[in-house]
C-alpha cells in the first residue's frame, strides 16, 4: 500500500482519495468524495481503519479520467507483452507527444493505467472486448470510478503529480484506437422476400455465397483505406476524415464497422460484404441484392418444380435414335425441347449430358465392383459428324450451365492473381498497411486447349478432375505425340484407367496428378477420324477408349418454335444444384486431398452386372464376331460400371440425394443399353472408315470423276450418294445424273 505521506501529496496535488478493503471493495461510503476530496485529517482516519488494504484514486474528480487495460484476459505471458507493444505503438504513431500527455502506471494484474484530464469525461465505459473473451481488455474509468495507486510503477518519468489537460482531439484518437480492438460478433442476415423461395439451412444462400468469395476492401476502395493492421483486423480511414480512424474490417469475417458518419454507411453498425453490396447497389434492398447475386450464379441453385411439358410420344420417337429414356424424365423433356426448338442433335445432346455428368462426379465417387477394382466415372467421347451439321450447338445447349460456372471460375482467379502480383510488388512497410493476400488457387475445370503440362498442372489445384471440351478433336488428336513419339499417348492411355501420371520434363511445374481423372468431349469429322485408324492406335487400345457418336442427321429448316427462358433458367439451375452439391458434399482428407465415396452394386444389380460382363465375354470368344471389332469389347467391361454410375448418379440428384451408396438394378440395365448403343455405334463408324479407306483407294486422279464413279459405284451400289458425292468432290445431283448415265 502506498506510504501516507505520499497520499498526503496526492490530496494536496488536487486528488481525492479513497480506502479499499482487500476484496477490491470501497470499505467507506464514498459517494460524497466522488465531489470532493477528504481533508489530509480526515484520510488519516480512513487511512488507518483496519479494514484498509488498499489506496484508490477517485475518478471524474478533477476532470481526471483513465484508460484501464486489463491484460489478466490473456492466458500467457507473450499475449499480455505482444497485445500492450501494439496497443502503445499504435497511440504513439497517432498522438503527437504522446509520452508528454499521458502519465502510465503499470498495475499489480500485469495491465495498464493511462491517466489524463479533459473536461469530456464521462462515466465508466466498456471500450473493447476480445473475441472469444468474456472480459473486456480495455474499459474506461471516469465519473463514479476509482483506480488503485500504485508506486514506483509509472513507464516515464511523469507520475500522478503530472497528470495534465489533453485536447479533445487527442481524446478523440485515444479512445479511435481502442475500440479498435472491440470484437463485434457477426449477425446472421436474414433477407426478407416475398417469394416463395425458401432456405432449409444446409443450402448456401446467395448472401452467404457472395460473403464467401468477396471482401470490403473490394467494395469500399474508392472511399477508404487501410492504414494499419493489427493481428486480427485492419484500421481503416475515409478519405478526406479529420479523424485519425474511421472504422475496422474483421480479418476472420470479413465485415466492416465505422465509428462515425461521414459516408453514407450508418455508424457503429456491422457491414458484411453483402450488406456493403446491397448499400451501394440496392439502396439497402437486400432482398433486390440477393436476388441479383443469386441471378449472377451466387448461392445454390434452388430445387424447382419441373415445368417443361413434352409430349410423351416424342420422347419415345427419340428413344429410336438414342437412348435417352436413362436420363430422369425431366432430362428428357429439355432435350426434346431443344430438339423441337433449336434443331439440336439428341444423340450429341445425350453424350454432351453424359460427359458433363462425368466431370461433375470427378474423383468424388467410384463405383467398386470387388476388391481391388474400382471405376470412376471418367468418359471419352468423339460426336462424329459433317462440318454444319450442328455439334457445337447441341453441346452448348448442355454443358452452358457448366461452362459459365468455369468462366467465373477463371475470371475470379484472373482477378485475384493480379491482386497477389500487385501485392508482391509492395514493400514491408506498404504490406503492413495493406491486406494480405495469399496466392490463389486455379480453380478452372474446364479446357479446350492445352499442354499436357498445363493440364497436369492444373489438375494438382483441381483434383477433382479437369474436363476436356473441344469442338474440334482432330488437332488434340495430333498434339499428343507433340514433344516425343509415344510420350503424351501413354500418359493420356493411363489417365482414362485412372492412375497416376508423373512428367520428368524440365517444363513442368507440377509434375504429378495421384489419381488423374480427365473426361474428353469434342467433335470430329468423318474423313478426319479415319486417319486415326492407325495400327498403333488399334494396338495401344486408344481407339478402343473412345465413345463413338455417328447419328444419321438430316440437316434442318429454320425452326420458328422458340424455347421460353424459364425452360433455360430450369435447366442452369439443374445443373448448378448437381455440381454445387456434389462440390460442397466432397470429402476430403487432413491433407486436403479426395476420398471418393463408395458406391457398390445393389445384390440384384450386382447379378445383372455379372450376366452382362459374360455375354460380352461371350462375344470376345465368339468364332461369328468380326475380329476386327472385337478389340472394343474389354473396355465396355469398365465402361459398363462407370455408365451406371453416371446414371445412378443423376437418378439420385433427381431425388435431391447428392451420393447414392448403392447401384440400383434398373441403373445397370440402362447403362446396358447405353453400352450396347456405343457398340452400335462403334461398329458403324469403324465399317465406314475401313469402307471409305477401300474406296479411296480406287479413286485414280489422273481419271475423271465419272470413271471413278463407275470404278467405284459397280463394286459398292449401295453406298450412300452424299458420301460418294464427298468422296468425288461432286454435288449430289452430279451423282445423281452419273448414276443414271451408268444404268443406261
Amino acid at each position: 500500500m502506498i506510504a501516507q505521506n505520499k497520499c498526503n501529496k496526492l490530496i494536496q496535488d488536487g486528488f481525492s482519495l479513497i480506502t479499499v478493503a482487500n476484496n477490491k471493495i470501497p470499505n467507506i461510503k464514498w459517494k460524497q468524495y466522488q465531489t470532493k476530496s477528504a481533508t489530509i485529517e480526515e484520510f488519516d482516519k480512513l487511512y488507518h481503519l483496519d479494514t484498509t488494504d488498499n489506496i484508490g484514486i477517485v475518478t471524474g474528480y478533477s476532470d481526471l479520467e483513465c484508460i484501464d487495460v486489463d491484460l489478466k484476459v490473456f492466458s500467457t505471458a507473450k499475449e499480455k507483452v505482444e497485445f500492450w507493444d501494439e496497443y502503445l505503438s499504435f497511440l504513439q504513431d497517432n498522438i503527437y507527444d504522446f509520452e508528454d500527455k499521458f502519465v502510465i502506471y503499470k498495475t499489480q494484474n500485469a495491465g495498464y493505467h493511462i491517466l489524463y484530464k479533459s473536461k469530456r469525461v464521462e462515466g465508466n465505459l466498456k471500450v473493447a472486448k476480445l473475441k472469444g473473451h468474456s472480459q473486456q481488455v480495455i474499459e474506461t474509468r471516469g465519473v463514479g470510478g476509482y483506480i488503485f495507486t500504485y508506486e514506483g510503477n509509472n513507464l516515464t518519468d511523469k507520475t500522478y503529480k503530472d497528470v495534465e489537460y489533453i485536447s479533445d482531439e487527442d481524446r478523440d484518437i485515444l479512445f479511435s484506437v481502442s475500440r479498435t480492438y472491440n470484437y463485434i460478433e457477426p449477425i446472421q442476415e436474414v433477407i426478407p422476400t416475398k417469394t416463395k423461395t425458401t432456405y432449409n439451412g444446409s443450402e448456401l444462400t446467395s448472401w452467404d455465397d457472395f460473403n464467401n468469395t468477396n471482401n470490403v476492401i473490394d467494395l469500399i476502395g474508392s472511399q477508404f483505406k487501410i492504414i494499419r493492421q493489427l493481428n486480427d483486423k485492419y484500421i481503416i480511414k475515409r478519405d478526406g476524415a479529420e479523424s485519425a480512424h474511421s472504422g475496422y474490417i474483421f480479418k476472420d469475417t470479413g465485415c466492416m464497422y465505422l465509428f462515425s458518419t461521414g459516408t453514407s454507411f450508418d455508424a457503429e453498425k456491422l457491414y458484411s460484404p453483402f450488406a456493403v453490396y446491397a448499400h451501394l447497389n440496392h439502396n439497402d434492398d437486400f432482398s433486390a441484392a440477393a436476388k441479383q447475386l443469386y441471378f449472377d450464379g451466387y448461392g445454390d441453385r434452388i430445387k424447382q418444380e419441373e415445368q417443361i411439358e413434352v409430349e410423351p410420344e416424342q420422347i419415345q420417337e427419340y428413344n429410336d435414335v438414342f437412348p435417352i429414356e436413362i436420363f430422369p424424365e425431366s432430362l428428357q423433356k429439355y432435350m426434346v425441347l431443344c430438339s423441337n426448338t433449336l434443331n439440336n442433335s439428341i444423340e450429341y445432346m445425350g453424350c454432351s449430358m453424359l460427359f458433363l455428368t462425368s466431370i461433375i462426379i470427378g474423383n468424388s465417387q467410384q463405383v467398386e465392383i470387388k476388391k481391388g477394382w474400382k471405376e470412376s466415372a471418367n468418359l471419352w467421347m468423339a460426336l462424329i459428324g459433317k462440318a454444319g451439321v450442328g455439334k457445337t450447338p447441341s453441346i452448348s445447349s448442355i454443358t452452358f450451365p457448366l461452362e459459365n460456372a468455369n468462366n467465373k471460375e477463371i475470371k475470379h482467379y484472373i482477378k485475384e492473381y493480379q491482386k497477389f502480383e500487385a501485392y508482391q510488388l509492395l514493400s514491408k512497410k506498404e504490406k503492413e498497411l495493406t491486406q494480405e493476400i495469399k496466392q490463389p488457387r486455379k480453380s478452372q475445370f474446364i479446357v479446350n486447349d492445352v499442354t499436357l503440362e498445363a493440364l497436369i498442372e492444373l489438375h494438382n489445384e483441381n483434383s477433382n478432375g479437369i474436363g476436356i471440351l473441344k469442338d474440334e478433336l482432330a488437332g488434340f488428336f495430333k498434339d499428343m505425340n507433340k514433344y516425343r513419339e509415344g510420350g503424351d499417348k501413354e500418359h493420356w492411355l493411363s489417365s482414362w484407367s485412372g492412375k497416376s501420371i508423373n512428367l520428368n520434363r524440365k517444363t513442368a511445374k507440377s509434375s504429378f496428378v495421384d489419381r488423374a481423372f480427365l473426361p474428353i468431349l469434342g467433335g470430329i469429322q468423318p474423313s478426319i477420324m479415319d486417319t486415326f485408324y492407325t495400327d498403333e492406335n488399334k494396338d495401344n487400345g486408344f481407339i478402343d477408349r473412345m465413345l463413338f457418336c455417328y447419328p444419321e442427321i438430316e440437316i434442318e429448316y429454320y425452326s420458328e418454335s422458340e424455347m421460353e427462358q424459364k425452360h433455360l433458367d430450369w435447366y442452369d439451375n439443374y445443373i448448378m444444384r448437381f455440381y454445387q452439391s456434389t462440390k460442397k458434399n466432397t470429402q476430403v482428407d487432413e491433407d486436403g486431398d479426395i476420398m471418393p465415396f463408395l458406391t457398390k452394386f445393389s445384390p440384384d444389380a450386382k447379378k445383372e452386372f455379372i450376366r452382362i460382363q459374360n455375354e460380352i465375354t461371350d462375344s470376345q470368344k465368339s468364332d461369328d464376331e468380326n475380329e476386327y471389332m472385337k478389340s472394343m469389347l474389354p473396355k465396355q467391361k469398365a465402361y459398363l460400371a462407370r455408365f451406371a454410375l453416371i446414371i445412378n448418379t443423376l437418378d439420385s440428384i433427381e431425388n435431391n440425394n447428392t451420393f447414392r451408396l448403392e447401384i440400383t438394378k434398373e441403373s445397370i440395365l440402362k447403362a446396358e443399353v447405353l453400352s450396347k448403343y456405343f457398340v452400335s455405334m462403334a461398329k458403324k463408324i469403324k465399317t465406314s472408315s475401313i469402307s471409305r479407306t477401300k474406296i479411296k483407294g480406287e479413286i485414280n486422279v489422273k481419271k475423271s470423276s465419272y470413271e471413278n464413279f463407275k470404278a467405284i459405284f459397280s463394286k459398292n451400289p449401295d453406298i450412300k450418294k452424299t458420301e460418294l458425292a464427298e468422296l468425288l468432290n461432286v454435288s449430289r445431283r452430279q451423282i445423281y445424273r452419273y448414276e443414271k448415265k451408268y444404268k443406261e
